[in-house]
C-alpha cells in the first residue's frame, strides 16, 4: 500500500493510522542512519568505507556470552511463548497473571531482637504487605522466639515464609505449635517452611542430609496444603557473582534433585512440584530480569513435561528478590532507584511474590524508614503504575522474546553440564559450581573495574562530601567454606574506606594535583572526567585553573600539598606543552605524573601513564593510594 492509499484508508476508516502519509522506513535506511551517527561520534572513522552491517559496532555481550543487538525485528526467530497459564508458561504461570489479585508483597526480616522484629512486622502488614519472610536461627530470630516475633500477626490471613537455615525442622515444629496455640487450622496457613539442604550446601560448603526436608515435605503435603515446604533458592549463586544463566541452571538442577528425592519417597511428581517455591534475584538490568523469570518458567515446564506431569501442575511459583549484590554502602540513596527498577522488572516478568530489600541493607539492620520505602515501592508499582493490570506486558517484544529464548538455551546447557557431573550436589562437592561462578565473577569484576558495568554513586558520579548513614550492625554471617557473598561495589568501597581512614591521619586523605593546561574551555572536560574518576577512590583534587605556561602550572603545584599529578587538556595543547610541563613538574618535586587522555605507545617525556575511559580504575587508585602513603620513592603508577 502506498502512502497516499494509507492516507485515504485512514481518512475513510474507523481507525486512526499514525503512519498515514509516511512511507514505512526500510532496514537499509535505518542502517544508513546508524552509519552517520557512528561517524559523528567517532566510533567509525569519517573516511572509513561503509561497513555492510554498521550496527555490529553497537553490539554488547552479557556475562552469559549472549550478544545484545541494537535492533530486534520480526526477522529474529524465536519459538512461540504460548499463552499465559498454559505450557510452556513463558508468559505467566497463571492464566490471569496478576490481574485478579496482584503479586504478593513479601517483606524480609532478620533482626534478632524479637520486640523490634514484631514491631516492624506489624507495621509492614498494616502498611500493605501480604506476607512476611522471616529469618530464624543463629543470625535471625531465635526459633523459640518465633511466637514473640509474630505476636499480633493473624497467621490465617497473612502468609509466612521461613528462612530457617539448618534448623528448618525445629522452626516448622514451632510454627505448627504456635498455630495450634492460636486455634489456626493447618489448612489456613500459607507460605513456605523454607527447607533447602542444597542451598545450605551452597552457602556453607557442608553437605546436609535431605531426609528431614523430604519428611517435612510429606507432612506439608498432608497437613499444610497452603504451604510450600522447600525453597529452591538461587540467591547463593547470584550473590557469588554468577550470571543469569548460571543462576537459572543451578536452580533448575536443584529443583530436579528435590523432585527425585520426593518422588523416590512416594510423592507424585505433580504434588512434589507444588511443594517447591523458586527464589531468583531481580537486578537493575530490567530486560535480563524479565527474560530470566520467563525463561525459568519455560525450563521448569520442560523438566516437568519430561516427568509426565500434567499441564495444570507445571506452572512455577516464583519469589523474586531485589539483588543484594547490586546494593552499595556509599550513596545508598541510589539503591532506591536500583530496587525500583528491579521490582518493576520482577513484576513485568511475572513473579508471584516480590521482596524489595531496603536501601540501607548493606549498612546493617534496616530502620523503619527504609522498610517503609521498600514496601511503598511495591505499592506504587501495583496501585499507581498498575503493573498487575496487564498480563505479561513484555510479551511480543522482539528483544524480550529473543533474550528469553537465548537465556533459556544457555541455562539449559549449564543445567545439562551439572546433570552430567552427577547433579547439583555432586557439582557443589567437586567445586565445579564454585569454579564456574568464580570465572564469571572475575569477568564481571573486570567490567566493573573498567566501568563498562557502572555503579552510579560509586564508580560513576560519587559524592565526595556525602555524610555516611549509620545503622545497627547485623549479626555476622558465620565463616564457612561455601560460595562467597559478593557485592559489585566491593573494590571501590574498600578504596573509599581506606581513604576515610587516611583522612584521620595528619597527612589527610590522598590528594592529586590536576595540572590543567590552557583556558577553561580547553581543559574542563578532561579535568571533570579525572576528578570524577579519582573521587571513586576517595581521592581529593586540587586544580591549577587557567594557565598559559609551565611556570604557571608549577606555581600552583608547589602550593597544592601533593606530589601526585594528572595533566588535563586537549590533544592540541598536549602536543605543545605536555613535555615541558611534565619536565617542570618533575623538577618541582612531582613523583608521579599521569596524563588524562587515550593511551599511546610512547607517552610524552616525564609522563608515567594515562588516565582514560577504559582505565582499570581500582588498580590505578590503589597505586595512587600507595604512592600517597609511601615516604620513599615507589613504583610509578600506570593504567
Amino acid at each position: 500500500m502506498t502512502a497516499s492509499e494509507r492516507s485515504t484508508s485512514s481518512e475513510h476508516g474507523d481507525r486512526l493510522d499514525l503512519m498515514a502519509g509516511f512511507e514505512p522506513p526500510t532496514h537499509e535506511q535505518w542502517r544508513k542512519q546508524v552509519d552517520q551517527v557512528l561517524r559523528r561520534t567517532g566510533l567509525l572513522a569519517r573516511d572509513a568505507s561503509a561497513p555492510e552491517q554498521p550496527e555490529r559496532l553497537l553490539e554488547t555481550e552479557t556475562h552469559d556470552g549472549i550478544t545484545v543487538r541494537p535492533l530486534y525485528t520480526h526477522r529474529d526467530p524465536h519459538p512461540s511463548p504460548g499463552l499465559p497459564g498454559l505450557a510452556p508458561f513463558t508468559r505467566h504461570s497463571r492464566a490471569t497473571g496478576a490481574v485478579d489479585r496482584g503479586w504478593e508483597v513479601r517483606q524480609y526480616h532478620d533482626d534478632p531482637d524479637t520486640d523490634t522484629t514484631n514491631r516492624e512486622i506489624l507495621a509492614d502488614l498494616e502498611g500493605g504487605a501480604d506476607s512476611v519472610w522471616l529469618r530464624t536461627g543463629s543470625a535471625g530470630v531465635p526459633v523459640r522466639g518465633l511466637g514473640d516475633a509474630l505476636h499480633g500477626m493473624r497467621l490465617d490471613l497473612a502468609g509466612l515464609v521461613l528462612q530457617p537455615g539448618e534448623h528448618y525442622t525445629e522452626a516448622a515444629e514451632e510454627l505448627l505449635r504456635l498455630a495450634t496455640e492460636r486455634d489456626v487450622a493447618g489448612e489456613a496457613l500459607r507460605g513456605n517452611l523454607g527447607a533447602d539442604p542444597l542451598g545450605l550446601h551452597a552457602r556453607t560448603g557442608e553437605e546436609h542430609d535431605p531426609a528431614p526436608a523430604v519428611e517435612l515435605a510429606r507432612r506439608c503435603r498432608t497437613h499444610l496444603p497452603g504451604m510450600h515446604a522447600i525453597s529452591v533458592d538461587g540467591l547463593a549463586y547470584h550473590d557469588a557473582g554468577g550470571s543469569d544463566a548460571e543462576e537459572l541452571g543451578c536452580v533448575v538442577a536443584a529443583g530436579v534433585e528435590y523432585l527425585r528425592l520426593l518422588t523416590e519417597s512416594g510423592v507424585p511428581a505433580a504434588t512434589a512440584a507444588g511443594l517447591l517455591e523458586f527464589r531468583l534475584a531481580a537486578t537493575v538490568d530490567q530486560f535480563a530480569t524479565v527474560a530470566k523469570l520467563r525463561a525459568a518458567r519455560r525450563l521448569w515446564d520442560r523438566v516437568l513435561r519430561a516427568c509426565g506431569t500434567p499441564e495444570h501442575a507445571r506452572g512455577q511459583h516464583q519469589h523474586a528478590v531485589t539483588s543484594g549484590a547490586m546494593l552499595t554502602r556509599y550513596d545508598p540513596w541510589v539503591n532506591m532507584l536500583r530496587s525500583t527498577v528491579a521490582a518493576f522488572a520482577a513484576a513485568v516478568g511475572g513473579a508471584a511474590a516480590i521482596t524489595v530489600q531496603p536501601f540501607d541493607t548493606p549498612l546493617g539492620l534496616p530502620d523503619s524508614f527504609s522498610r517503609r520505602i521498600a514496601r511503598n515501592t511495591q505499592a506504587l508499582l501495583l496501585d499507581e503504575a498498575h503493573l498487575g493490570q496487564v498480563i505479561d506486558p513484555a510479551g511480543g517484544s522482539y528483544y524480550v522474546e529473543s533474550l528469553t529464548d537465548e537465556l533459556a538455551h544457555t541455562a539449559w546447557n549449564w543445567f545439562r553440564e551439572l546433570e552430567a557431573a552427577g547433579g547439583l550436589s555432586a557439582a557443589l562437592r567437586s567445586g565445579r559450581v564454585a569454579e564456574r561462578l568464580e570465572t564469571t565473577w572475575q569477568r564481571r569484576r573486570e567490567a566493573l573495574a573498567h566501568r563498562t558495568d557502572q555503579l552510579t554513586g560509586v564508580s560513576e558520579y560519587p559524592d565526595p562530601d556525602e555524610r555516611p548513614l549509620r545503622r545497627r550492625p547485623r549479626p555476622p554471617e558465620p565463616e564457612t567454606g561455601g560460595l562467597p557473598r559478593r557485592r559489585y561495589a566491593d573494590d571501590y568501597e574498600k578504596l573509599r574506606d581506606e581513604a576515610e581512614r587516611m583522612a584521620e591521619l595528619p597527612e589527610g586523605r590522598p590528594r592529586v594535583f590536576l595540572a590543567t593546561l590552557g583556558p577553561l574551555a580547553t581543559h574542563t572536560a578532561r579535568a571533570s572526567f579525572t576528578r570524577n574518576l579519582l573521587a571513586t577512590g576517595g581521592v581529593e583534587t586540587r586544580e591549577a585553573g587557567e594557565t598559559e605556561t609551565a611556570d604557571d602550572v608549577t606555581a600552583e603545584f608547589t602550593a597544592s600539598g601533593t606530589d601526585l599529578v594528572v595533566l588535563c587538556s586537549s590533544e592540541e595543547l598536549y602536543a605543545e606543552r605536555a613535555e615541558a610541563t611534565a619536565t617542570a613538574l618533575r623538577q618541582a618535586g612531582a613523583r608521579l605524573v599521569l596524563l588524562a587522555g587515550p593511551p599511546r605507545e610512547e607517552p610524552p617525556a616525564g609522563v608515567d601513564g594515562f588516565v582514560h575511559s577504559r582505565s582499570d580504575v581500582p588498580r590505578l587508585l590503589t597505586e595512587i593510594h600507595q604512592q600517597w602513603a609511601s615516604t620513599t620513592d615507589a613504583p610509578r603508577a600506570t593504567s
